[in-house]
């Protein structure tokens, strides 16, 4: 019988308040780091960085009472992995009426692992502008990098062996907040 803390879908390493606090911290790094709210755009890539970008927007205006821009970026064309990964439909990139140039644009996602995603995500937003600048903000950061990308903003870094697999669900899409890490058959881990 497994553990509290564990089911068939693995270890919980952060559950919803976790995640609440995390995402509070990473809103006030991203605050500070850009002095304020002013020229930030914050995109999420598909499919679950566009809610964790909604959510890191909702707490800057909060907390400066200015609305934040928040839209969402498809990689899913700009990826070096298209014939090895199974066909996904691509999904709408939505940024503000004002476009990215100028902007310091914070690239949100769910998890980092090799860095290809980012890679994509950058070479997608050359066809979309020039921004001032560009960040990484991401709620979990498992390592095993093959491109020399780093985050700015982590949620949390979760050291992690190439066969485990780290899965993020969100209530927006699955129903509840969690982090959850399991043992992978073979390609699937991320």
């Amino acid at each position: 019988m497994p553990a509290p803390h564990e089911s068939s879908e693995g270890n919980a390493v952060l559950d919803a308040r976790d995640i609440a606090r995390a995402l509070t911290r990473i809103s006030h790094e991203i605050l500070e780091r850009n002095k304020g709210p002013e020229s930030l755009l914050l995109l999420g890539l598909h499919t679950r960085g566009v809610p964790l970008a909604r959510r890191i927007a909702e707490r800057i205006t909060a907390v400066e009472g200015t609305p934040v821009g928040v839209g969402s970026l498809d990689v899913t064309m700009y990826r070096d992995d298209l014939r090895s990964q199974p066909a996904r439909g691509p999904q709408r990139t939505v940024v503000p009426a004002t476009g990215i140039d100028g902007c310091t644009v914070v690239l949100v996602d769910d998890v980092l692992f090799s860095g290809r995603t980012i890679r994509a995500a950058l070479d997608a937003l050359n066809d979309l502008g020039r921004p001032s600048a560009v960040r990484l903000a991401v709620l979990v950061d498992r390592g095993h990098r093959e491109l020399p990308i780093r985050a700015d903003h982590v949620g949390k870094n979760l050291p992690s062996a190439r066969s485990e697999k780290v899965r993020v669900r969100l209530e927006e899409i699955d129903g509840i907040d969690e982090v959850r890490i399991h043992q992978s058959t073979g390609e699937e881990a991320r």
